[in-house]
């Protein structure tokens, strides 16, 4: 099959399902790469925890901050929201750093992240991407205020009218009505810059060695794993990825490592025109899309 026949029929199975994405599946043995409208900004929602971590690991490692440092966590306090982690607490709590970011990257904890936002600001995590020679991700603000969607404030049975907000209120230059969905305002990104920053953490690069370790180690651990895992996890594969989901985003980043040595980055960043909460068909097809590229690669 053609490639650009592959590439066109994949691109209509996206629109068909109401999805638009921006998507990148590349050798990191070869670069050779496979794609569709990578270079597509979007919002990123939970993918800005990967940054936020090799900028926490970096300064952990320059010695500016302690991982056995314990945080109090007070239930009550605790300001920013989330299905996961702090903000489901029931009780004090300390935490040590170092399990703070465990928390953050691995169970995608919107709380532990704003934690650590708050020993490192977004400038500053903006910063050392700039210092690791990585860009095209824009952070610009901290997980408390990506989570303040209309859809925090509607009851379970009219959040749909929240989707609808957000499928409808763009404009055609990627702004948004609502300002976690603006790439203006939001910390946004692409299937490509993802791409070279999962380059840098899996390959030789300026991150130091122990910090790409750790956050590779931490993505491993993701817990989240029915979005892509299903089409990139077996005994002789190993995924390791992110998660980043808001109102009508859902998106996935990682790497899948084989036991014979190859190596392959998959992003993948999708927006849907479908007013639901919950849809796995369009999980079950952001895999598909990008099993099939991965395998389109592998076969050349």
């Amino acid at each position: 099959m053609k490639v650009e026949h592959l590439i066109r029929g994949l691109r209509q199975d996206l629109d068909d399902a109401g999805l638009r994405g921006s998507i990148l599946v590349q050798d990191l043995r070869t670069g050779e790469e496979l794609g569709i409208d990578p270079d597509l900004e979007f919002p990123v929602a939970s993918l800005v925890k990967i940054p936020l971590a090799i900028a926490t690991l970096d300064r952990i490692r320059r010695g500016e901050l302690d991982g056995a440092t314990r945080v109090l966590v007070l239930p009550g306090l605790v300001t920013t929201t989330g299905p996961t982690g702090l903000s489901k607490f029931r009780h004090p709590a300390e935490i040590a750093l170092d399990d703070l970011l465990y928390l953050s990257t691995s169970i995608s904890d919107n709380a532990a992240a704003d934690a650590l936002f708050t020993l490192t600001p977004p400038a500053q995590v903006s910063e050392a991407m700039r210092a690791h020679g990585l860009t095209g991700i824009t952070i610009r603000h901290t997980l408390r205020e990506l989570v303040q969607t209309p859809v925090e404030h509607l009851p379970p049975s009219d959040r749909h009218l929240a989707h609808f907000l957000a499928i409808e209120a763009g404009t055609a230059g990627r702004g948004h009505h609502l300002p976690q969905l603006d790439i203006t305002r939001a910390n946004s990104g692409s299937a490509r810059s993802f791409i070279t920053l999962l380059r840098a953490l899996w390959t030789p690069s300026r991150i130091h060695p122990t910090v790409a370790a750790r956050v590779r180690s931490l993505m491993s651990d993701n817990v989240i794993r029915h979005r892509l895992a299903p089409d990139f996890s077996s005994d002789a594969s190993k995924w390791s990825s992110k998660t980043g989901t808001l109102l009508n985003l859902r998106h996935e980043v990682g790497v899948v490592e084989h036991s014979d040595g190859r190596l392959y980055a998959i992003a993948v960043l999708t927006e849907s025109r479908v007013p639901a909460t919950t849809q796995p068909d369009a999980e079950a097809l952001m895999s598909h899309v990008a099993r099939t590229l991965r395998d389109q690669l592998r076969h050349r």
